[in-house]
């Protein structure tokens, strides 16, 4: 048994820089109130709502709506980041670790965490209900601009000069806010709650992980290598000392790649293909977008192999050059990056059957894609708050790396990589998101990127 003192939430420190020391459980000599018993490991804060408010179903619609769903520039990470310092740093609705818990369970979930994260929210607010309120809410402004941005592609595409150019100006800008947010959510994510300081076994999780990516581990046949489930299972041997399975597993799953290698070579996308859509019906469409959806572990970097091998490659209609294109758009626009799954319904209902079969079949595929993501999230919000609290998991879920990370710092990357220019747009809008921390930021930045494209590359 563990003595811990009961502390006042409202008491805590509101400064971003102090997240982890404020939320620290005080110790009875320190405050000198009467100790509280609990069971040794637990942290009564993964209990705790007594800070969430309980909005009504339209005020918590418009909180998520004006909050998060205008304002998720920037692509998952920075979605999450948003979220994270909004409602767990600053109004302190639940503690850090518990965020840190929830995170991390949710992301054994297929679908976009940021959306998961806010229906997560909505059902402490206001039930079931106020949990898909927030999710809708959260993604219909997305929603709507893809709509928009699918039909003005339809018309022009990127052929026009002035539009390519302040499209090519804005992205370094998006590539900024990635690594910024990569920053922010992966700042603790190697922190031993117990003794605040970096794991080494974090560490090399995440090393690890990114190692599996390069050598497309993650991409092999049916999904059968996935880090995320591995190092949690790893991470977890590990917190019991038992070194002999640590190991053992640690080494096989290497011996398993190398094998797959040799009797079917390095893996492809192409291994995920089903031949589910071969041609763009709605009924191909929206099972396109359901098992996209349920096959979307750790984002979206999960469902554009198996979107683009069903829909470019398989069923060859659509174009490598408009799905490029459809990612691009997805990434700079206020929405989880599946939403470039409407841009595709869209693009394959114009070839099937014309303007209104293309705005039927976006949101068809939309439909299919968060389906599983809002059963799973809402239906087993319980289930999912005992595997929050559940000692046995703790170490695995802590263990498990963050894959959406990885793959949008590879998205940075390769966009800073277009000129010099683009670097220079970068590496300003890196400093501007250090150095300024309103969350019209993003915002008023877009705008200022799309006029500087116009003097730069417009040729």
């Amino acid at each position: 048994m563990t003595i811990v003192s009961q502390s006042n939430p409202k008491s805590l420190t509101t400064a971003p820089d102090a997240d982890l020391e404020s939320q620290k459980v005080s110790r009875p000599e320190e405050t000198g109130t009467s100790p509280t018993l609990v069971h040794e490991n637990e942290d009564p804060g993964l209990e705790d709502n007594s800070n969430v408010p309980q909005l009504s179903l339209f005020k918590l619609f418009w909180f998520f709506f004006y909050n998060f769903g205008l304002f998720a520039w920037g692509g998952p990470v920075a979605q999450i980041a948003l979220i994270k310092d909004q409602l767990v740093i600053k109004d302190k609705w639940i503690t850090l670790p518990r965020f840190q818990r929830v995170f991390s369970v949710y992301q054994i979930l297929p679908g976009p965490e940021a959306a998961e994260l806010c229906m997560f929210f909505g059902c402490l607010s206001a039930g079931r209900i106020g949990g898909i309120l927030a999710g809708i809410a959260f993604i219909l402004p997305g929603f709507l601009l893809m709509l928009l941005a699918s039909y003005l592609y339809s018309l022009a595409g990127f052929e026009n000069k002035y539009f390519n150019a302040s499209f090519r100006a804005v992205q370094p800008i998006v590539a900024g806010m990635i690594l910024r947010a990569t920053h922010k959510v992966a700042d603790h994510s190697v922190i031993d709650h117990v003794t605040r300081k970096a794991n080494p076994y974090l560490v090399l999780a995440a090393l690890c992980t990114a190692l599996n990516s390069a050598l497309r581990i993650n991409m092999s046949i049916s999904y059968s290598f996935i880090s995320l489930g591995l190092y949690g299972i790893i991470y977890a041997l590990i917190a019991r000392r038992w070194w002999i399975p640590f190991i053992l597993l640690f080494i096989l799953q290497y011996v398993g790649y190398a094998l797959y290698v040799v009797f079917r070579g390095v893996p492809s996308p192409v291994a995920l293909a089903l031949g589910i859509a071969q041609t763009p019906s709605l009924i191909n469409l929206f099972v396109l977008g359901l098992v996209a959806g349920s096959l979307s572990f750790g984002g979206a970097y999960t469902a554009i192999p198996f979107i683009q091998v069903e829909a470019v490659l398989k069923g060859a209609w659509l174009t490598q050059r408009v799905f490029i294109d459809c990612i691009a758009i997805g990434n700079v626009l206020p929405a989880p990056l599946v939403i470039f799954a409407t841009f595709v319904g869209f693009q394959g209902g114009l070839v099937d059957g014309g303007l209104g079969n293309a705005f039927a079949g976006a949101v068809i595929i939309t439909l299919g894609m968060f389906f599983p993501c809002f059963v799973f999230t809402i239906a087993g919000h319980n289930l999912l708050e005992k595997l929050v609290r559940n000692k046995i998991l703790k170490s695995s879920v802590e263990g498990s790396p963050r894959e959406e990370e990885e793959g949008s710092i590879d998205v940075a990357l390769m966009r800073i990589s277009q000129s010099a220019s683009a670097a220079v747009l970068y590496m300003l809008a890196l400093a501007a998101l250090y150095k300024f921390t309103n969350k019209y930021t993003p915002l008023l930045m877009l705008i200022c990127g799309a006029i500087a494209g116009q003097f730069l590359f417009v040729e």
